[in-house]
């Protein structure tokens, strides 16, 4: 049975709604948003009712001297990168599908993308927030200021909490100036390991990249095709992103090019302008292609990431990684695309990752594969603490029960 729809128009009603629920109905609740992350985590039933945020898209205020805006958490991410950029700003956070997604929706699943390597992520922009709890509760944590440092950091604790500790209704972000121009420096080498002597010289360049990505060739193809952008994708691919003045720009793509020359690299090319604008969007959007049957995120230390990439690639998965990060998406192929195949894979991967220091989860699969999936990764040191934290804040289980680690064996 299909869950019935509530769409709020104020914060107060959506309290009201809540509260009164909670006394009464004791319905499942689903907040949603542009629904572009409905099918991360675990296969639970539908809820009773979906929370439809989509008339909560206000802006609050803006004043854009002090480089931070408050607005409502069912804004859309293009709409208010839109309204940023007539003031020449920016939430410097990389969302895919943004044109559908919603601001509370990416916070609440913690989206980022390549530029999280020079800019970071939600964690570093929320400075203020208001949400309802299960009881239909309104609350406030942080502020509209930067320096807001009292009390416990709540504004976190909600940053990838996906729905189920409170629904978000309002958020105040820190803001950065939107770059002049952005370039990328794309390097082929024979191999990974001579990328990995690359990644470890990055480390002293005088340079100050916001983002390093590393693509096998199956990723590389995707995404040069995704671009519509004339780049070699026969090998590995190291792909470095700059912002700043095109002074600046420049500057650093020709030292770049200077430090990174030498054995191993069969290729370099530079991508500007228009074209730069299409690699950015193909770099983020890549972990949302639909067609193939399974996409994962695994996350270890950077330094271990070439090794998990060459494998990776001999298991016949196209990988993005976030090499200065430690993330890595992952596709697997059509060809790859039966459930036993996939465990398979998943599992040797999972494997590797956690020996690296961290976990493997999926991101998108089919639903009547979720059972057998490491939907979350595998268990955690944190995981009880984490379901000890829902039990005192949800303690009737009505916000998005069994996505997260509450349904985790």
């Amino acid at each position: 049975m299909s869950a019935t729809e509530f769409t709020p128009a104020t914060q107060l009603e959506l309290s009201r709604f809540v509260a009164e629920n909670a006394q009464n109905q004791r319905q499942t609740l689903c907040p949603v948003g542009g629904r572009t992350a409905l099918h991360f985590g675990f296969s639970a039933p539908s809820p009773g009712v979906q929370i439809v945020m989509s008339q909560l898209n206000r802006i609050v205020d803006y004043p854009a001297r002090d480089m931070t805006i408050t607005v409502e958490a069912g804004l859309r991410v293009d709409a208010l990168q839109a309204t940023l950029a007539n003031e020449r700003q920016r939430l410097p956070v990389d969302i895919a599908q943004a044109e559908r997604a919603t601001l509370g929706g990416a916070l609440a699943t913690n989206t980022s993308g390549p530029r999280r390597f020079g800019h970071g992520t939600f964690r570093d922009y929320v400075i203020g927030i208001s949400a309802v709890d299960a009881d239909g509760r309104l609350f406030k944590a942080g502020g509209r200021v930067v320096k807001n440092v009292a009390g416990y950091d709540i504004c976190k604790l909600l940053v990838g909490s996906r729905g189920t500790l409170a629904v978000v209704t309002q958020v105040t972000l820190k803001l950065r100036p939107l770059p002049e121009t952005s370039a990328q420096l794309w390097l082929t080498f024979d191999s990974f390991q001579e990328i990995e002597e690359r990644l470890a010289g990055l480390l002293t360049s005088q340079t100050r990249p916001v983002a390093i990505e590393v693509l096998n060739p199956a990723a590389a193809a995707l995404i040069a095709a995704s671009a519509r952008c004339d780049l070699p994708a026969n090998a590995p691919v190291l792909c470095i992103g700059v912002e700043g003045s095109k002074r600046e720009v420049e500057w650093q793509l020709q030292m770049l090019t200077q430090e990174l020359t030498g054995r191993g690299l069969l290729e370099s090319r530079q991508v500007r302008d228009h074209d730069a604008d299409r690699i950015w969007e193909a770099l983020t959007e890549f972990q949302t292609c639909a067609d193939d049957p399974l996409t994962f995120e695994a996350n270890l230390r950077p330094s271990q990431c070439m090794t998990f990439a060459e494998r990776a690639t001999d298991l016949g998965v196209a990988v993005q990684v976030h090499a200065g990060n430690g993330q890595v998406i992952g596709q697997l192929l059509e060809e790859s695309a039966t459930i036993d195949q996939t465990v398979s894979i998943l599992n040797e991967l999972g494997t590797l990752a956690r020996s690296a220091g961290g976990n493997l989860v999926v991101l998108h699969c089919d639903s009547a594969w979720k059972s057998r999936m490491p939907m979350c990764g595998a268990p955690e040191s944190s995981w009880p603490l984490m379901k000890q934290l829902k039990s005192k804040l949800d303690p009737q289980g009505l916000l998005n029960p069994g996505r997260f680690v509450d349904a985790a064996p």
